[in-house]
């Protein structure tokens, strides 16, 4: 078995366009290892490249450039038949969306993957009766997506993407259409499948408290990785392409190696400005910490104490997560 679940070297991608503007560069030549059982959250603002580079990682759309390997194995060179076959038996994808399929109910959308590998209907069905189970949403099984709510749509997607046990999933914003409580529900279940089961996980998210779940979290702008937060942290993931960007707002994003040697993220002070070098002088602080519960209601003030309550039995607002 391959250490390394999902590798890409120096991958490109440019969208053609035949308007003014030109061509987009969505990606800059990135390069990742994620190792198999690694959770990684990829964070950025929308248009930084977050969707296209999941796509490309998991041969939904082929990279202008580069290469990406599965499991030890490179899909540029792959026949469309056994890039099919590495797909099916690796990796899982959960949109935002659900991605549904609207005349299907919520049994047979879950059953369809284990299907299309040749498993016969009545055992697929039993399994995805178990996988609704788990998720809560067993009771809804004979729904079709029209029927369901947008946290109950993706509770299917969610199970559909577990049926087949993959070995990696791959997330875009898995949380984003979910209340609160729903979405901790559902980040409790990937940490037992990272934790208990193993499986890999990259999820692209906005969501601090997402990115909070995974063992480390990379930011993308621009199309580029311009830092890296967590355990395991590997410059040379990031440093190939040294530069330093300076966006519209004046806000300026240093190489991950600099910021390393200057003692990480924080609030710094400028000097030196009239001599035509800038000199920074500061303390850091950590960039993403652990989140928990939050001890009172920022509602009504009520305290929670030793609780795990979700919801403010006082004033019944949804309690928030926290940085720590």
């Amino acid at each position: 078995m391959n250490d390394m679940i999902l590798e890409a070297d120096g991958i490109y991608h440019v969208y053609e366009s035949k308007a003014e503007d030109g061509n987009v560069v969505a990606l800059r030549g990135l390069h990742i290892s994620m190792k198999a059982g690694e959770a990684i959250a990829v964070v950025g603002p929308s248009g930084s490249g977050k969707s296209t580079l999941m796509k490309c990682l998991g041969g939904l759309m082929k990279a202008s450039a580069g290469s990406v390997s599965l499991d030890g194995k490179n899909m540029t060179r792959l026949t469309g038949q056994e890039l099919v076959e590495l797909r099916q038996k690796t990796v899982s994808f959960i949109f935002q969306e659900g991605n549904l399929l609207p005349d299907l109910n919520a049994r047979d959308n879950v059953a369809q993957p284990l299907r299309h590998q040749g498993v016969s209907s009545k055992k697929a069905l039993a399994i995805a009766d178990k996988m609704l189970e788990r998720l809560g949403m067993g009771h809804r099984g004979h729904a079709i997506p029209a029927l369901l709510s947008g946290g109950e749509q993706q509770r299917v997607a969610i199970a559909r993407a577990l049926i087949t046990q993959p070995r990696l999933i791959l997330a875009d914003e898995p949380t984003g259409a979910l209340d609160p409580v729903t979405s901790r529900e559902v980040l409790a279940l990937f940490k037992d499948l990272h934790e208990n089961d193993g499986v890999s996980f990259l999820i692209v998210t906005h969501s601090k408290e997402v990115a909070a779940f995974a063992d480390r979290s990379l930011e993308l702008r621009d199309g580029r990785f311009v830092a890296e937060h967590g355990t395991n942290v590997d410059v040379e993931d990031l440093s190939k392409d040294r530069e330093l960007i300076i966006d519209e707002t004046g806000t300026v994003t240093l190489p991950p190696d600099l910021l390393i040697r200057l003692g990480g993220a924080g609030r710094y002070t400028v000097g030196n400005i009239n001599s035509g070098y800038i000199s920074l002088q500061g303390e850091s602080v950590d960039s993403i910490g652990k989140m928990e519960l939050a001890s009172n209601c920022p509602a009504c003030k009520h305290d929670y104490g030793d609780s795990d309550d979700q919801l403010c039995p006082s004033c019944g607002s949804s309690r928030p997560m926290v940085e720590v």
